[in-house]
């Protein structure tokens, strides 16, 4: 069988695009927003005290958001030229299930994450962070291919709609294994066999939260590789490698000319700074940060139930902002829109930095999780929308999502070094809000209507 003949807005490749989001989202929310993070913690954690990696001179809070980095740097370094290939050869859809094949299956083997080869681990969060990362460049390709451009923002909205209530679906399920995990028979640790190391495990019901991940993104990802389209190959016949950089550089001199997508990804660097700081590293800040009271009234960090309760706040509240955000599009423009969410993150920060206890904690994973919503459906869809006609779809988004990654690179590994420097993660909140209000006043600078900029290349 050839491939599906793509027809732009045809419901049933729409409804199988938005199915990618809800497979690849469980990544987001089990392994690096909620399960993950606090059993990183757990594994990494003398009591309170950040002292298990002091033999290689690092804090433990800090080499995990710059295993994240090195993650993303990595997809920013390959993937202007893999879309480029990808443009030229029509086939999207093969480089976008190598990636989510690469992520599904590192996030299962983080089920035998251990301190005693705590430098492999780190290397699947990285390689996991890479298949999660390098799927979205072609996934997004998708979103001017298959929607109509008046249809764009519902569209993107959708997809993140889909995403955040597949990631919550997995998320209870996990979240019921691990409360319940006596209940449900499973054991607290497990002994591996001689030819895995021999080494004994603990945290099981969570290590199972890992494999359901790479099971779930897999298997549900099926159904937009059963409808999505390769696309259209080119007749000429070149080097594929030489054709990727050819690809990049007459996108790049093309993006270059246009004022208005340009001020834009500009800003949304900046914008998305903060954006995936805050998604990746918030459970880190409040285990660390954020206080309860136990059935003697002694603080204590926040227990494992409360931060994943407050995550899925952070998840359902997403899927109204995502519809509130078009809403606002609507009224606003999309841009006007997003400078808005902008002032909702600097305000987020502000609070953040004074907040101590859970309560107040549940507030902010509210707050973030309407604005959260809005800010990446928007985003996506605002570029779609600025790009020119143009038939190189993933070459265009391998910029947005170069964007989107150097961005999450430099805002992980400014909150690491300054976590790093200061031992205080609440200075680590001033940085992230410092980028929002960059971002806004970048955003105050995109035009209203496209232009060129005359004799520049």
């Amino acid at each position: 069988m050839g491939d599906p003949k793509l027809i732009k807005g045809d419901k049933k490749v729409i409804r199988a695009w938005t199915m990618y989001d809800w497979a690849n989202s469980a990544y987001s929310l089990t392994i690096t927003s909620a399960v993950f993070p606090a059993f990183y913690v757990a594994q990494t954690m003398n009591g309170d005290a950040d002292l298990v990696l002091a033999q290689y001179g690092v804090r433990a809070a800090s080499i995990y958001p710059w295993a994240l980095s090195v993650g993303f740097l990595i997809t920013a370094l390959i993937a202007p030229i893999l879309s480029g290939i990808a443009d030229h050869r029509g086939n999207k859809k093969n480089f976008l299930r190598f990636f989510c094949y690469l992520g599904a299956v590192s996030c299962a083997c983080l089920a035998f994450f251990s301190l005693d080869h705590l430098w492999l681990g780190l290397s699947l969060v990285a390689m996991a962070c890479i298949g999660f990362s390098g799927s979205l460049i072609f996934y997004d390709a998708f979103l001017p291919e298959i929607a109509e451009k008046k249809d764009h923002d519902r569209v993107s909205a959708r997809g993140f709609t889909m995403g955040y209530i597949g990631s919550v679906i997995l998320l209870i399920i996990n979240l019921a294994m691990v409360l319940k995990s006596d209940a449900l028979g499973i054991p607290s640790s497990i002994v591996l066999p001689g030819w895995l190391g021999g080494q004994e495990l603990g945290g099981i019901a969570a290590r199972i939260s890992f494999l359901s991940v790479g099971l779930w993104w897999a298997s549900w990802a099926q159904i937009a590789f059963n409808k999505l389209p390769n696309g259209e190959r080119s007749p000429d016949a070149v080097n594929v490698f030489t054709s990727g950089y050819k690809e990049l550089r007459k996108t790049w001199i093309e993006l270059r000319r246009t004022i208005r997508l340009k001020r834009f990804l500009t800003a949304f660097f900046v914008l998305n700074m903060g954006i995936q700081t805050v998604m990746y590293l918030a459970a880190n800040f409040a285990k660390q940060e954020v206080k309860e009271l136990d059935a003697n009234g002694a603080q204590v960090p926040i227990g494992d139930a409360a931060l994943i309760m407050s995550i899925l706040l952070i998840q359902l509240v997403a899927i109204a902002g995502a519809l509130i955000f078009v809403r606002l599009s609507k009224r606003f423009g999309n841009v006007r829109a997003l400078m808005i969410g902008s002032v909702v993150w600097i305000g987020a920060c502000v609070f953040a930095y004074s907040l101590h206890w859970t309560s107040e904690f549940y507030t902010l994973a509210c707050v973030v999780g309407l604005v959260m919503g809005g800010s990446q459906a928007l985003s996506r869809s605002t570029y779609a929308k600025f790009l020119p006609e143009t038939q190189d779809h993933a070459s265009y988004f391998s910029f947005y999502d170069v964007s989107y990654y150097l961005g999450t690179v430099l805002g992980t590994a400014a909150y690491g070094a300054v976590y790093m420097v200061t031992g205080d993660l609440r200075y680590t909140v001033l940085t992230i809000g410092s980028f929002f209000i960059a971002g806004f006043v970048l955003l105050w600078r995109v035009p209203k209507e496209e232009g060129e900029l005359s004799g520049q290349v």
